[in-house]
């Protein structure tokens, strides 16, 4: 143990025995509950108990800006975006009601941004331009089983004429062959035509593979008796001839049973400097809960998410080009859960650490390993403990990113189960064998942990619950600060706020972390009244804020080439030892493949600090990054934005 763990320990013992010793003195439980508190908020506001844990505050915003955050991202203007969308509120989606808000966590000014659709539960990441790309959203919100009206499901649409596709509009009736029901598609579907397959050796025409469209569709008129119990086939109303016999549909069980949310394909750019969503070529697949990952060549990789019809997309991914605005298919297909953790790697293959926020068959996608998107070949990584409990875990690139080091943090089952694992596991990607191992363990088993990675290179681990969205008063008010290089844990300040699902964190330019969202199933330990959606914002100090003066950092470059060099100005040059390029942030549902922080080599002379970007673009992606100095305490500087072209 280091002399810094060893004095947090002791501190936090000596302030357990004070507390013992002022309620030996109190008589009653009123004086009880006042004196513990009293004291206990004498203790968290002395100095030395921050300069060791750090402080928690919260931030409520006026009544009129506050709203259900469920994503947010840094901007490079330092201003934070958060986005609702309808806020998982079934009201303000019926109402189109859209909300989005920017946050000056400096100057304390906030602004509603018109949103155009229903950004709930949408993909974003950072764009080289500084843009950040949003791509799928909220179609249709899910419906219980109870709720359902009209029996429903999916429809294959099969073409097998090979000389044309097949469109079918919206209000197509399709009728069972042998049950005799009518179904009607809520959409249009687009058919593609049938593929012509040949033997190889001989050239000889062999077959005609049908092609094939989804669409969803529900029972004509509402009640059970217009359930189906099997698969039929279905004849399409209003075709004749040819393509009467070269188009039908099949649909296995269309009954009301619960209905899951749908997703939609629109996609924008919010511009920082503007302030506004613009929008762009829309996605290939709607997605809702999907993940974007920006590629080698900086291009955006959107992967997996519940689809129009509500199904998950059946591994059809697709690459947004930022010069063309437009996308594409990756020529092969691979499924994943929804909201998969995927990190670009300094080989330019993507890292898939196991973790995922939700939907999904449990025995599809769920292994971690190393993907090659342009041949397709995935190479599991062995090793992960708890490894029925992925959903849910946190995931993130240890520093500094050139170790190549990742943590995967807690985790659940699949679905609503009440398992939670409380292990860290740790796999180094630069090892001959990349292979699992277990870190330190956090006290109880933790579903949503948020993780923030701070520029003295610790990593701020803190809230989540025991079980499935908080329920039955589940919360964990703890928060660590883990040390890559000790590869331990340390017990910090409490949080003031029970964050679970919907929740995130975000590291700020002043080296602060922001914290945000939080959508408890239930409000009681009984869960019989419903749970309210936590809309203050929170914000953490960490300890090395309370050290005293942090090093200064200003003028240099505002552009810096990989494998060049920029100088910048410090009174306290001569006592730094790290110099940080940490990726602003992208958070939703424990999920925020951007994070990462860069070491650079540096020199000091004077009160010049020379800093030098890394060459290699798989590390360093192209965009803006905050620029940070931490001195010989641990203390960073206020960041400089910069940005790699």
């Amino acid at each position: 143990m280091n002399d810094r763990a060893g004095r947090r320990r002791a501190r936090r013992l000596a302030i357990a025995a004070a507390v013992v010793l002022a309620l030996a003195g109190a008589n009653g439980p009123w004086l009880y509950q006042v004196g513990t508190e009293k004291y206990h908020q004498y203790q968290i506001n002395r100095s030395e108990y921050k300069a060791e844990n750090g402080r928690w505050e919260i931030v409520e915003f006026p009544k009129e800006y506050r709203q259900n955050t469920i994503h947010a991202a840094l901007l490079h203007t330092g201003k934070i975006l958060l986005v609702a969308g309808s806020g998982n509120n079934q009201d303000n989606f019926d109402a189109k009601k859209f909300d989005t808000r920017l946050w000056d966590p400096v100057k304390g000014t906030i602004k509603k941004i018109p949103t155009p659709n229903d950004l709930f539960c949408t993909g974003h990441t950072q764009l080289a331009n500084g843009n950040l790309l949003i791509a799928g959203g909220t179609k249709r919100y899910e419906k219980l089983k109870g709720d359902v009206k009209k029996a429903g499901g999916l429809m294959i649409v099969y073409n097998e004429n090979p000389d044309k596709p097949m469109t079918l509009p919206a209000g197509t009736k399709f009728t069972g062959k042998e049950n005799g029901k009518t179904f009607v598609s809520k959409d249009p579907v687009l058919v593609p035509r049938a593929k012509k397959v040949f033997d190889k050796a001989t050239g000889r025409f062999l077959r005609n593979d049908p092609g094939f469209g989804r669409i969803y569709v529900e029972a004509a008129k509402e009640g059970a008796k217009y359930e189906t119990g099997t698969q039929d086939n279905y004849t399409v109303q209003g075709l004749t001839g040819a393509d009467a016999r070269n188009t039908y549909g099949i649909a296995q069980k269309l009954a009301l049973d619960k209905k899951d949310f749908q997703g939609i394909r629109d996609a924008y750019e919010f511009d920082p400097v503007a302030e506004k969503y613009i929008k762009v070529d829309p996605m290939k697949e709607a997605r809702w809960y999907p993940t974007l990952t920006t590629l080698s060549d900086g291009k955006i990789l959107s992967v997996s998410g519940l689809d129009d019809i509500g199904q998950l997309v059946p591994g059809k991914n697709e690459i947004y080009d930022p010069e063309t605005r437009k996308w594409s298919y990756t020529e092969k297909e691979r499924q994943f859960p929804t909201y998969p953790a995927l990190f670009l790697m300094q080989n330019g293959k993507v890292f898939y650490s196991g973790a995922n926020a939700g939907y999904g068959p449990d025995d599809v996608g769920r292994d971690p390993g190393i993907w090659d998107v342009e041949t397709n070949k995935f190479t599991k990584v062995p090793g992960m403990s708890d490894a029925n409990m992925l959903e849910t875990a946190n995931s993130v690139l240890l520093p500094p990113a050139q170790d190549e080091k990742y943590m995967v943090i807690g985790g659940g089952g699949v679905g609503e189960s009440r398992l939670s694992s409380e292990k860290t596991r740790i796999v180094d990607l630069k090892a001959d064998e990349p292979r699992f191992v277990d870190g330190p363990s956090l006290d109880k088993g933790t579903r949503y942990p948020q993780a923030s990675v701070l520029p003295d290179d610790s990593v701020l681990i803190s809230g989540g619950s025991e079980d499935y969205r908080g329920r039955s008063d589940s919360n964990i008010l703890q928060a660590r600060l883990y040390d890559p290089e000790r590869n331990e844990l340390e017990r910090v300040a409490d949080p003031l706020v029970g964050r679970n699902y919907h929740a995130g964190s975000i590291l700020l330019p002043d080296g602060r972390v922001m914290f945000f969202g939080s959508d408890s199933l239930f409000g009681d330990a009984a869960n019989t009244k419903p749970g309210k959606f936590e809309q203050r914002i929170e914000i953490y100090t960490p300890p090395y804020l309370y050290r005293g003066a942090r090093p200064s950092l200003s003028g240099g470059p505002q552009t810096i080439e990989r494998g060049e060099s920029g100088a910048f100005t410090s009174k306290h040059a001569a006592s730094i030892e790290k110099v940080r390029l940490i990726r602003p942030s992208a958070s939703t549902h424990v999920t925020d493949v951007d994070q990462r922080s860069i070491a650079l080599d540096f020199t000091t002379s004077g009160d010049k600090v020379t800093v030098t970007v890394p060459r290699n673009r798989n590390l360093v992606q192209s965009g803006w990054y905050m620029l940070f100095v931490t001195d010989d305490q641990g203390t960073p500087s206020v960041a400089q934005w910069v940005r790699v072209p």
